[in-house]
Order: C-alpha cells, then structure tokens, then sequence
C-alpha cells in the first residue's frame, strides 16, 4: 500500500519522524484530527517551520538574518508570519538580490521567539515596508564579506572584483560563495550601524526585485504535503481540548458543570475552569479527551451554567447608538487634524452637507481555526501555533502562566489564513493554561468553526459623521470627520498607539483613512472609542482594520458633493489632490504625495475609457480612490467597479473591477497581484455579501451556513495594474480592500439613483431605495 513520512515532537520537544501506512493515516485521521506535514530531506526552496537546528558545521552568519553553508545553501530567517501571501519569498528576495545569490540555492526558514530578533508582527501591511532597509543592509553586508574573503582566496583585492548569481569573479577566476565558505572560512560580522553605512545597489542592477518569472519558495510545499501549519502538530503524549464557550466574552462565570453525560463519551478525561490571571478568557470550561472528535462531541454533552457578563443583552444597535452618542457629544475623543478656522468654516458657510455612514461588525472565519499546542519542558512553557504578532501575546501568556518572559517560547507554523485574527494571540492562553493545570502535559487546544466564530476578535462596527461646508461659489472652505468604533490597539497594545494633536493616545488603526490626502480647506478628525463595543467584545483587527469604515465614508462622500455640484466624480477628486501642505509628502515612504494618488486616478480613467463607455441600461461606473492604509506608509490605490442592478428583485452584481496601484518598488510581482486581488475580493464581499450582527451579547453567526462570504460564482473580471516607481515599497496585503467597498456603493448611484450609506448592501436596501425614489 505504501507508506507516507510525518512530523511528530518527541518527549524532547525536537520533531521526529515516523512512517504511517495510508490505511493507517486514513484511520488517523478520522479519530485523531488529520496530520499533515509529509517529511522529505531538506532541499532549497522548501521550506521547514519545524527546523529548529543552527546552520550546519562550517556556515557563515555575517548577520543574524542570513546564513551561507560549505555547499552553497543560503538561508534566509524570515520573522513575519506566512498566512498564504508568500511573506517569506518576497523578504528573501530582498536579501538576495541585494547580495548577488544564486534563486535555486536560496532557503526560508520562519524562526521562533528570541528577543535578538527584535519585534515580531505581520500586520498592517509592514513586512515588506519595514524590513526593506534591514534586509538590504544585511545583503550588502553579506556580499561584502564574500568578496572580501574571495579577494584573498583568489590573490587579488576586492575592488577587482565582480558579482553574480553566487559566483565572485576576478578576470578569469571564479570561486561560488559555497566554495568561499567552505575554503576560507570567513567570519566577518557587522553590526547594524556599518549595516547602514555600506553601498547599495541602485535599482538598475536588480534581478531578483521586481522579476516575475522569480517563484515563491513555498509553492512545493505547500503544493506536495510537506509544509506544516499549526493545527498539524502532534506531541507525543499529548490530550485533546476543545472549550465549552460562555454567554459573554467578558464577565462570565461558571456556576456548576455537569459532566454526566461527556463520561459516556469514549475517550472523555476531564474537564476544567479555566482561571485567567490576565483576564483575557474569562468564564471558560475546557474538555480534555484523548480524541479531538470525543472533545467535540464532549464539550457538546457537557453541561453548564454562567452567571453572564453585563453585556448579556448588548445588541449591534446599542452599539452603534453609543457610537452616535459619542459623535453628537463634543467632548471627550482624541483630534488626529484639528486645523484653525474649522468652527469659523462652518458658522459663515454659505452651505454644509452631512452625512451619516456605518459598517456592520466582520467575523474572520479563516480556513483554519485557531488552536494551539503547549506544554511544560525543564521549566520553559513551548507553545506551538501560528501567529501573526509574537511580541504581543508573549508578555500576555507569561502574565497567564504566572511566569518571566523568558519562561516561554513560541514556536512559529504556517498559518491556514490568518487576515488579522491572529494578530490577537488569545487562543493560545486556554491551551497553555490547561496544561499548566495537567502540570505541564501537552495540550493541543482546537476550537471548531463555531467556536472560533464565536471568540474571534472581530472588525467593530462603526458610526462616520462627515461634514463639509462651503462659501457661496461652492468652494469647499472646511470639513469635519468623525469615526466612532471599538479600539483593537487600545485593547490589545496601547504601547503601539500614537497620539494626537491635543497629546492623547488613540487607535490609529480605529481612524487611518479619515486622514485623507485631499485639499479640504481647514480639516478636523476626530477618533472616538466606542465604551460599549469594547465591553461587549475584544475588537480585532481586519483586513485593512479601519479603512474598511473609513473609505466607505469619506469615498461615499466625495461622491455624493460632486454630484450636489453636478461635477465629474473622478475630476472632482484630481481637483482636490494638489499635494499642498501636509499632502505633499515626504520622503522616504511618501514621496510625491497627493501627486502619486492623482496619477492613479488618471491611469484608471483612461483604463476604463472614464466618461466615454456607454453601459448598458442600470448598469455604471463608479470610483474610488484612497492612500491604502495608513497615512505615513500609503500605498496609493484606486479602483473603477462596473456594476448591474435589477431593479425588480434588488440584487447588485459586479460585473469587473479595475484596479490601479502604486505601492513603490513592487518586490514579488505575482505576490503583489495575488495579495491585491485577495483583498480587492474581500472589499467586495464586505460590501455585498457579508457581515454579522450581535444579538444578546454575541454575533449571531457561528458557521458559514449563515455567514455568507462572496462565493467563486460572484467573483467578477478584474484587472489590475501597479505603476511603475523605485520608490520604497508600501504595503499590499491590505489596500485592495480599501477601495471596492465605496466603488461599488458610487456605482449604484450612478446606475439607478439609489444612494445607500450602510455596509453591507442588501437587496431589500436597494429596493426600498428605489421604492423612495418612486415616491
């Protein structure tokens, strides 16, 4: 029958290998959970999470983030988590470009929390943004080096050398840098100032960067079996939990537990209450079994009683009531902009529009649901995951344990999605708690679909108030922006929240977008962090966090004032990006301001033949244009959405999406593709399709039969172009998002009158706008 090779962790905690007929496997897999991670030797581009070993005898490490072996073998240690977006093929290009390696010797290796590596997070589109520089310096470094070393072996000095493809050339000698390696032994190391100080290439001489016939390290093992995600660990010795969730996610507790009925589950053990030192799970039971389904079925038959949080009877209305409370009230919030003459813009205008806007609560529902491994070894707790933020949760878990720091380690796994749900580590903590509890027995927690939809730390809902005045030659002379949501990083990580005009800290991932690139005259924005999203549910961060809100307002907007001024939307946009003041950018993440945004608007409408296309009746255009994510990182995008209405039933159907981008130098051009076509979908599907809303407490969704994310069959024609720059590279996994929703909402005016200001759109919401319209 044959026999299939799989990854296990040994008493020791280093990964073993064993055989397992496929019978066998099959049988596994049905009582045990599924195991993946097919082993085959090393090879380059392949990729190992488990690899826990240094380089081999002999390697050469002249930076920590990169190591060249006698045989030629470079790796490249990634930090940021790879959640499908090949993170780790587009950070090693970087260094291997910059030090001339040969692609087929090039390895990835995802490392484990150390503090020398200094902060750990994939998140808000940073990984190419922050380690561009680093990662260049450390491929100088180590280019540097080589020659230096190959100079000597070939009897000659470094100026009279040359680089390519892993060779060092002098005249007519040749040595690869495996050779160098191996025969001279090099050791030159450097610190992060001579980093900085070294030459770097200057864009014309890159090959890697930028090439699009370069493939994604990871696509083998992801394809063939071998690559290995947090739920595919198995420890030997290790028991099963699945939790039993409260009524609240904060606040509640346990009364009594009957566990009657899970005894009669085969392979039930125990249970146990989960006590939280850091507060973060609160009022949970966890079922411990020797097979994940007897845990599932367990949980299910295990009886229990809370006593529920205050929240019990919160609904996504009483949020979004706070959140209009807070707006209406003029104290209290943190001014992000708060120009001079804001107040006297609008007192003499000669007129002002406003406008409310609001955005339903998001669930994750990523592939693979969160879970976590952990146990105790010689005092140090592992925890076995993937995760999108390890610097966050390791002071969280160390907290819960009760134990330093350095007492606990993260051991990192691909992630089977990821899109800012695990950013919040709080899975991990039940998982390591219960084996504290078991006195350091491994314990691999799993939450099932439903509990994860119900613990996930969701995108908030959110309330807008934009206001805009005018003199009387309808010149805009001010505006005000509001935004009132739940605050993850006010939650989460205050440390990382920045402050505003007036001094106080605020979520600027609760607001980035409301600090827009458009001449506005004076402008005032103001972040207000909604109390009782925060009581009610532990606010997360999503696929473009607030961007997601904040471009459906002030997009939406825009829209609706060129049209009051019977102006053409997209020139009414290039008017207002002049790149004077604050919007003219600076350098080095913002080169060109305003300018760059206004380019992109321009590409797109002569893509999409702006105001010049005849479309078929209740069928338009419409646009949409913002900086991506965050102010002081933007990736200018835009995007054109063609969409039909029926008029008769209420259903809207993009037809296409037409996407233009400047991001800087695009490093991975399939990546960058696959990343901004990815969140362009998820713009869509939040505008048209999904959503949730809490009921007593709680979102009312817990699987996909009534969580309904766009399907293929909903999946339009996209095009989507990046513009040429040598600009520093911005972010990509996030911005696509940020545009679909306000395209598709400007193209349902434009296609039959109906202006709609809540997301997501419903059919019933287009019917009744156009049962309004009739009136």
């Amino acid at each position: 029958m044959g026999r299939l090779n799989r990854f296990r962790l040994g008493k020791d905690g280093r990964r073993e290998q064993t055989s397992l007929s496929r019978r066998g496997f099959l049988v596994t897999s049905l009582g045990a959970g599924v195991m993946f991670g097919f082993a085959r030797p090393a090879a380059a581009n392949q990729i190992f999470p488990l690899d826990r070993a240094l380089p081999g005898d002999g390697a050469f490490e002249p930076t920590i983030w990169c190591s060249i072996a006698p045989d030629g073998e470079i790796t490249v240690n990634i930090i940021r988590a790879e959640m499908g977006q090949h993170i780790g093929t587009a950070l090693a290009r970087i260094i291997a470009d910059e030090m001339e390696a040969d692609w087929s010797k090039v390895r990835i290796n995802y490392v484990d929390t150390d503090p020398k590596w200094g902060l750990m997070v994939t998140g808000g589109s940073w990984s190419v943004w922050m380690t561009w520089d680093v990662f260049r310096q450390a491929g100088a470094a180590t280019r540097t080096a080589l020659v230096e070393e190959a100079a000597r072996l070939l009897g000659t000095t470094p100026d009279r050398c040359t680089v390519a493809n892993g060779i060092v050339s002098a005249g007519t000698k040749q040595i690869s840098f495996g050779d160098i390696v191996a025969k001279g032994h090099p050791s030159h190391s450097f610190t992060p100032e001579e980093m900085a100080k070294l030459p770097l290439k200057p864009a014309s001489e890159r090959r890697l960067i930028g090439n699009a016939e370069i493939k994604a390290l990871d696509i083998p093992a992801k394809t063939n079996g071998t690559a290995i995600y947090g739920i595919d660990v198995k420890v030997e010795g290790m028991v099963y939990a699945r939790p039993k969730m409260p009524p609240t996610r904060y606040g509640s507790k346990v009364r009594s537990v009957d566990d009657t009925d899970a005894k009669k589950i085969k392979g039930y053990e125990r249970y146990l209450i989960i006590e939280d030192p850091s507060e973060v799970v609160q009022g949970w039971v966890v079922v411990l079994a020797r097979t994940y389904s007897a845990a599932i079925r367990a949980a299910d038959a295990l009886k229990v009683e809370w006593t529920p949080g205050e929240t019990i009877h919160t609904s996504e209305a009483d949020i979004q009531d706070r959140g209009r409370e807070l707006i209406k009230n003029r104290d209290g919030g943190v001014y992000i902009f708060n120009d001079d003459g804001v107040d006297q813009a609008f007192s003499s205008a000669h007129t002002v529009m406003e406008q409310e806007y609001t955005c339903a609560s998001v669930l994750h529902y990523q592939l693979e649901p969160t879970n976590a491994v952990a146990f105790e070894k010689d005092g140090v707790y592992e925890i076995h995951a993937g995760n999108q933020w390890q610097s966050l949760i390791l002071p969280t878990l160390a907290k819960a344990l009760q134990v330093p720091e350095s007492k606990v380690i993260l051991r990192s796994y691909l992630l089977g999605g990821g899109f800012g749900r695990r950013l919040n580590g709080d899975y991990m903590i039940p998982a390591a708690l219960a084996s504290k509890a078991l006195g350091g027995k491994p314990v691999k927690l799993i939450l099932t679909r439903s509990d994860d939809m119900q613990f996930d730390s969701f995108r908030s809902p959110s309330v807008q108030r934009v206001r805009m005045a005018f003199d009387g030659s309808d010149r805009i002379t001010g505006m005000d922006y509001q935004a009132a949501a739940g605050w993850p990083t006010g939650v989460m990580a205050q440390a990382f929240m920045e402050k505003g005009v007036d001094g106080k800290p605020y979520d600027q991932f609760a607001i980035a977008g409301g600090d827009h690139w458009y001449e506005v005259g004076a402008f005032r924005v103001r972040a207000l962090r909604n109390d009782l999203a925060e009581k009610t549910f532990r606010p997360g961060w999503l696929r473009s966090v607030s961007p997601g809100w904040t471009s459906w307002g002030i997009e939406c907007f825009l829209d609706e004032v060129a049209h009051r001024q019977k102006k053409d939307p997209a020139q009414f946009r290039l008017d207002l990006l002049t790149a004077q003041g604050r919007n003219k950018g600076e350098a080095p993440d913002s080169v060109g301001g305003a300018l760059r945004q206004a380019a992109v608007v321009r590409r797109l409408m002569e893509k999409v033949n702006w105001g010049k296309t005849t479309l078929p009746k209740d069928t338009a255009f419409g646009l949409a244009t913002t900086a991506g994510q965050e102010r002081g990182m933007p990736t200018w995008i835009g995007c054109v959405a063609q969409v039909h209405v029926d008029r008769s039933t209420g259903v809207v159907t993009c037809q296409k999406l037409t996407i233009v981008v400047d991001a800087g130098t695009v490093v991975d051009p399939d990546g960058a593709k696959a990343q901004t076509e990815g969140a362009a979908l998820w713009g869509l599907s939040m505008v048209l399709f999904e959503n949730t809303e809490i009921v007593n407490g709680m979102p009312v969704d817990r699987n996909l039969n009534t969580y309904t994310p766009l399907r293929i069959a909903d999946t339009p024609e996209m095009d989507i172009e990046f513009l040429p720059s040598t600009e520093k590279p911005m972010g990509l996994g996030e911005p696509g998002t940020t545009v679909v929703g306000p395209a598709i909402g400007n193209a349902i005016f434009n296609a039959v009158g109906v202006r709609l200001r809540h997301m997501p759109v419903r059919p019933a919401d287009v019917l009744r706008g156009l049962q309004e319209a009739d009136l």
